[in-house]
């Protein structure tokens, strides 16, 4: 019965990249719909811009620094499994934290409503967050330890 529990290490690492995506996925989703709903409070402001370009810098060091380093830490976890179960691609204080986030994430996002500048706040930090999840993720695909052995180049 236990069987079916067991999966391979590169499975595990593409579930753990597979969750990077779909939370850029949202957090895009959720970062345009609050610039969207800011704008239609001042359809002449450019304040939005603003917050999305700060989002982005903010993003792009986030993915190369503590993201990028959070993922290798993870493939490296990864790898060091004796007997790898289909649950541990992530650890489960993860899943915790990240259960922890979401709930922050729609706090802010409910607190947001109707405050022009706390919503472009909201949406600058999807905006960071989405960059340095879809940012780091590349060391899913492209870090050796990932898939040790095999090539990474797009002929192959």
């Amino acid at each position: 019965m236990e069987n079916w529990l067991r999966t391979s290490k590169k499975t595990l690492v593409i579930l753990a990249a597979l969750v990077w995506y779909i939370g850029a996925v949202m957090l895009l989703r959720g970062g345009l719909d609050l610039v969207a709903q800011a704008r239609e409070m001042r359809p002449d402001s450019a304040w939005h811009w603003l917050f999305i370009v700060l989002g982005i810098i903010l993003g792009v060091i986030q993915a190369q620094t503590f993201f990028t380093r959070s993922c290798r830490k993870n493939i490296q976890r990864i790898r060091e499994l004796k007997d790898p179960r289909l649950w541990e691609f992530y650890r489960p204080g993860f899943f915790l934290a990240l259960a922890g986030m979401i709930s922050a994430g729609i706090l802010l996002d409910i607190l947001s409503q109707g405050n022009y500048f706390f919503m472009l706040f909201v949406a600058g930090l999807d905006i960071a967050l989405t960059i340095s999840l879809l940012g780091s993720s590349s060391v899913y695909w492209t870090d050796k330890m990932a898939f040790p052995g095999e090539t990474h180049s797009r002929g192959s």
